[in-house]
């Protein structure tokens, strides 16, 4: 569900002082962050953060086209390995 639209997008204010400090000095260094929920908006185009995923700071660089979408969309949480190699299904045709 999204957010109310008297309210506005959700921004984290602190992250968003880091963005423009960065911007005024011409700097383009990654910004870590644990703001998962803040909106992105079309200051934060061009940067690089770091999203924290639960364990790690897998590094996300801002476009256009993600604007409007929360920067926990771009970190995932969750690792697919794979299915297993079906050494179930082998046995029960060569054994049956």
């Amino acid at each position: 569900m999204s957010r109310s639209l008297k309210k506005g997008p959700y921004v984290d204010l602190k992250l968003y002082r880091k963005v423009e400090q960065l911007t005024q000095m011409d700097r383009r260094q990654p910004i870590k962050t644990w703001a998962r929920a803040c909106t992105i908006v079309p200051e934060f185009v061009g940067h690089t953060f770091l999203v924290h995923n639960g364990k790690a700071f897998p590094s996300v660089f801002v476009t256009e086209d993600m604007v409007g979408h929360k920067l926990g969309e771009f970190s995932l949480t969750r690792n697919f390995r794979s299915h297993t190699t079906g050494t179930k299904a082998q046995r029960a045709q060569g054994r049956t």
